[in-house]
């Protein structure tokens, strides 16, 4: 069982980029996943997640409006697509499972998730 997060970089403030969270040894449709990450200095903070059940999404108050996360059931990923990157955007993104709601991971509670995949970093520079 494998989570691997992709496409992170390097983008200018107002850019975009869209992370890839590709699951391996299990299908991702039956889990609850969520995207975190990880600024230098600072403490890990839940951004996103999309739940199994019903398909309802959260995001923090910090990227509402500029990030949409997504599942494509037939690639087995979930996507996290960031747009109007700002510079505080910048970190270490990872995604994650849960068998629980998404409320683990607004809550940044990291012993509700289970399986996670390494990171990816976002750096959002002129």
């Amino acid at each position: 069982v494998q989570l691997q997060a992709s496409g992170g970089g390097l983008a200018q403030p107002g850019g975009s980029l869209r992370l890839s969270c590709a699951g391996s040894g299990f299908t991702l449709d039956y889990y609850t996943i969520g995207w975190f990450r990880q600024a230098p200095g600072n403490e890990r903070e839940g951004v996103s997640c999309i739940s199994s059940t019903d398909g309802s999404t959260y995001y923090a108050d910090s990227v509402k409006g500029r990030f949409t996360i997504s599942r494509d059931g037939a690639k087995n990923t979930v996507y996290l697509q960031m747009n109007s990157l700002k510079p505080e955007d910048t970190a270490v993104y990872y995604c994650a499972t849960t068998p629980y709601p998404c409320t683990v991971v607004a809550e940044t509670r990291l012993d509700g998730m289970d399986y996670w995949g390494k990171g990816t970093q976002v750096t959002v520079s002129s």
